[in-house]
């Protein structure tokens, strides 16, 4: 299993960062190789993915969500094995650091191979850089999830 770390100042508010983190639909956006995510209920996504080529599906679970602070999932079924967490930390009033930290198992050979070479960290950075333009330019948030997900 093999750790990504990335983290932005973006530059809005703790609030609105969060915000537009929860706009999970929102993600083909800014990240790079994700096709599509649906939104199936509060706490489960399935995301359809193409990278290198090579597309895959799966599913996923948000086990800690807390506004304005954190939002932790794991995989439970489909293509992919992974889990995370991305955390929000105010730097001032109008500023947030956003970190993103993955776990993520790669499958087969060619995935292992371009792993060693680095493209995941790659891509984790691409995303957040987009992420960072995407919410600055929009200057506000698209929607909102402020609910509550305790693991356990």
């Amino acid at each position: 299993m093999s750790t990504v770390k990335e983290a932005v100042e973006v530059a809005v508010p703790i609030r609105t960062a969060y915000n537009q983190w929860t706009q999970f639909a929102e993600f083909p956006k800014f990240m790079d190789g994700v096709e599509e995510v649906r939104q199936l209920d509060d706490t489960h996504n399935h995301w359809t993915t193409k990278v290198g080529g090579v597309r895959r599906e799966f599913d996923t679970e948000i086990v800690d969500q807390l506004a304005d602070e954190k939002i932790a999932w794991r995989t439970t079924g489909g293509d992919v094995k992974q889990m995370g967490m991305v955390r929000f930390q105010s730097v001032d009033n109008l500023h947030t650091r956003v970190e993103l930290i993955m776990d993520i198992e790669t499958s087969g050979p060619a995935e292992k191979a371009a792993d060693l070479l680095g493209v995941m960290d790659r891509q984790v950075k691409g995303d957040m850089r987009r992420f960072k333009e995407y919410i600055e330019a929009r200057g506000g948030e698209s929607g909102s999830w402020r609910g509550r997900v305790t693991p356990g």
